[in-house]
């Protein structure tokens, strides 16, 4: 198998840059990074270190000033003018679950609406049955279909969020500090419904944390971010037990405990009150 067919994602020297001409700055200054199929990378820096711009360009929210995003060798320009099989190929989870999502709409609605616009998705026979059956996965009851955005906790409406995400089949799902905004143990039920969802429909991951804690129980393989350049990257375990550059090393000292497990209440397989 060649390098090409084991990479699914391919970012190549991204260059972008905010405000004129005189006063531009570079959020991300040449960053290059790829994901295999069916793992996770993590990309991890604090505020400001570029990360969430690398992640829109990849969803095709950012148009950047220089280099290439591909995804099995085909370029991915801005969502809007993807061919349909690349819009459903990499889907979003946003950081805050309550804004993403309309609040004029019931959950159901908002499903509907994802397999009405990408039909080829849509389940076959009874749809409200498929509805149940994927908020099941979710670990969500039924009853949540009839509810808006408003009538649900945060972690629900993550929940949501990625099932919404998953309605479409997607190969890759671009979680930007998708965890970052929820209570301590709410997110570790999310990081283990992500765990679970990415064994079961075989799902590539480009997880974006500030936190290198949360990464090193989901990523395979991290990248640190710094002022818009990646400076250092490898095996999680390798990068979190040796790691060679001095800010990584300062991610370290912040992070929460290492050892800490994820809890096993509320996964995908029971119903989280969240």
């Amino acid at each position: 198998m060649s390098a090409s067919e084991r990479t699914l994602l391919d970012v190549r020297d991204l260059r972008v840059s905010y405000g004129g001409r005189r006063g531009a700055r570079a959020a991300v200054d040449g960053v290059s990074l790829s994901v295999a199929p069916e793992e996770t990378l993590g990309l991890v820096g604090e505020s400001g270190s570029g990360k969430t711009t690398v992640a829109r360009c990849v969803a095709g929210l950012l148009r950047p000033g220089a280099g290439t995003v591909t995804f099995e060798g085909r370029p991915l320009g801005r969502a809007g003018r993807r061919p349909p099989e690349l819009q459903r190929a990499v889907q979003m989870v946003f950081q805050d679950p309550r804004s993403s999502l309309n609040p004029r709409m019931t959950v159901a609605s908002i499903i509907a609406e994802v397999w009405r616009t990408h039909p080829v998705t849509a389940p076959e026979g009874d749809r409200t049955e498929a509805l149940h059956r994927l908020l099941a996965d979710m670990g969500l009851d039924p009853e949540v279909a009839a509810r808006r955005a408003g009538d649900l906790s945060g972690g629900q409406c993550q929940r949501v969020s990625i099932a919404r995400a998953l309605a479409v089949r997607p190969r890759l799902l671009v979680c930007d500090e998708a965890v970052s905004a929820l209570d301590v143990s709410v997110q570790a039920q999310i990081l283990r419904l992500l765990v679970d969802l990415r064994g079961r429909h075989r799902l590539a991951m480009l997880f974006i944390s500030h936190d290198l804690g949360v990464v090193h129980q989901i990523a395979d393989r991290v990248a640190v971010m710094h002022r818009g350049l990646i400076v250092e990257e490898g095996r999680t375990g390798e990068v979190l037990t040796a790691p060679r550059h001095a800010y990584t090393r300062a991610l370290l000292d912040a992070a929460l405990d290492l050892d800490d497990p994820v809890p096993e209440d509320g996964t995908a397989d029971g119903r989280a009150v969240v």
